[in-house]
């Protein structure tokens, strides 16, 4: 019998204190945001930067950030520059405004995994308080206008062990972390008052809701294509099967509803119906009242011709 020569993942364990979840607020995505646009815009570059915060009971909330000069060579991924006087400097100013935000992870506009990420993880780590327990994590900032769905994800590295050829090997790695968007009221206002100037005040209630429809339903065919690609690369035997991943899909489909039952289906038919005459009615509404503006709005023009023509009259008169 011949020996196995794939690799056998034995155990997956964090490194250093655990990250159960990531905060991520406004502000950082402006300054990331803005940071891509102000240096890599146009190109197939990516920015770096530290992000700020504080960690309480396995949750880590990025409050802030700031941009660090970062280059690497496109031609070999292993050559790169990180400015480390200058995140130095950085770091003591914002200490000196804000004390309790500290160094909590970095983030890269990717918008994907790159081999340099290890080693920038391993820099930034070196500027973390030498009690804390917690390690850096790592926030992808997708910055392209076209995503759909939320800009950010996170990842925390842990150890994974692993046989090859009879030999125990240990190697880092990201692993994902839950990622969500929170605020705090001043960051709630301020969003609102920028959402204020961007939203275009031509498009109707109505047309705004149909977007958002739109938009959820990309959201939502975009997951289901990488649930499918997820599960075609283990049914292929390119990477193997998480049992937590699988019983969520398993869970998924299960409460997934008939919809080939008569009462399901004679009840779309009526919602259906409903929506459609309802929008019907509202275009129809919408057509008579636009031509009754135009009509009065001819009969205004029309007598303040017959004005002016009486009182060009009356002058020549």
């Amino acid at each position: 019998m011949t020996s196995m020569e794939t690799e056998d993942v034995v155990e997956t364990t964090p490194k250093l204190g655990n990250i159960d979840q990531v905060t991520m607020h406004p502000l950082v995505l402006l300054s990331a945001a803005d940071h891509y646009h102000r240096v890599a815009r146009g190109t197939r570059k990516r920015v770096v930067g530290v992000l700020l915060g504080m960690v309480s009971k396995g949750i880590v909330d990025c409050t802030n950030s700031f941009a660090v000069p970062f280059e690497e060579d496109s031609r070999n991924p292993d050559v790169f520059y990180l400015d480390h006087n200058f995140l130095e400097s950085m770091l003591t100013m914002f200490r000196k405004v804000n004390a309790k935000e500290r160094v909590v992870g970095f983030y890269s506009t990717g918008p994907q995994i790159r081999s340099n990420d290890l080693r920038i993880y391993d820099i930034v780590q070196r500027f973390l308080p030498p009690s804390t327990p917690t390690p850096p994590v790592f926030c992808i900032i997708d910055v392209r206008p076209d995503r759909q769905s939320m800009p950010t994800t996170a990842y925390k590295v842990v150890e994974e062990v692993s046989t090859s050829k009879g030999q125990r090997q240990v190697q880092l790695t990201f692993a994902h972390v839950p990622c969500q968007m929170g605020a705090m009221e001043a960051e709630e206002v301020g969003v609102e008052h920028l959402l204020r100037d961007i939203n275009d005040p031509t498009i109707s209630t109505v047309a705004s809701l149909i977007q958002g429809k739109i938009a959820g339903l990309a959201t939502l065919t975009e997951k289901l294509i990488e649930c499918k690609d997820y599960l075609e690369a283990c049914s292929q035997g390119s990477i193997p099967a998480n049992p937590d991943i699988v019983a969520n899909l398993q869970t998924i489909l299960n409460l997934l509803p008939n919809l080939n039952t008569p009462d399901m289906v004679r009840s779309m038919l009526i919602k259906t119906n409903d929506m459609q005459m309802a929008i019907y009615l509202s275009a129809l509404i919408r057509s008579v009242i636009a031509i009754h503006d135009l009509i009065n709005n001819k009969i205004r023009y029309g007598q303040v011709e017959e004005e002016k023509k009486e009182e060009t009259v009356e002058t020549k008169n």
